[in-house]
């Protein structure tokens, strides 16, 4: 009986532990949002209203950037506005269904290659910084 407690409590709280990413829905690139007075960039967040908050957020900040300064005549385009732009998923989906390979070029050999739209510069052999390590 102890044992089966056991279980249930795990795939609860594996149920309980999901993350999720926002992600630019045209290039399937994950967005790292950098709060206010903050030096740290979140790339996931525990809960999907964090996740829906986070978005909020940046589509506030967006409007105040843009639309509250404009002046009369001023041609606003609202297709720019994050909550438009960024769509949410859990992680795993993400990787598995989600997220886009883009064509690049090795910088020694000048091959084209296949790799994850979210590699890191540095960690990609199209960069210098890749093969002077």
């Amino acid at each position: 009986m102890q044992s089966l407690l056991l279980y249930t409590c795990r795939l609860t709280n594996r149920a309980e532990n999901m993350e999720y990413v926002l992600y630019n829905k045209r290039t399937s690139a994950i967005v790292e949002i950098r709060r206010s007075h903050s030096y740290f960039r979140k790339t996931t967040y525990k809960s999907l209203a964090a996740a829906k908050a986070a978005v909020t957020r940046e589509s506030k900040a967006w409007f105040n950037r843009n639309v509250t300064n404009c002046k009369l005549g001023d041609i606003v385009d609202f297709t720019q506005d994050p909550q438009f732009l960024y769509g949410i998923a859990d992680v795993d989906y993400y990787l598995e269904n989600i997220e886009k390979d883009v064509e690049r070029t090795n910088y020694m050999t000048g091959e084209k290659f296949m790799e994850s739209v979210n590699t890191p510069y540095y960690a990609s052999p199209r960069s210098e910084t890749y093969w002077s390590a």
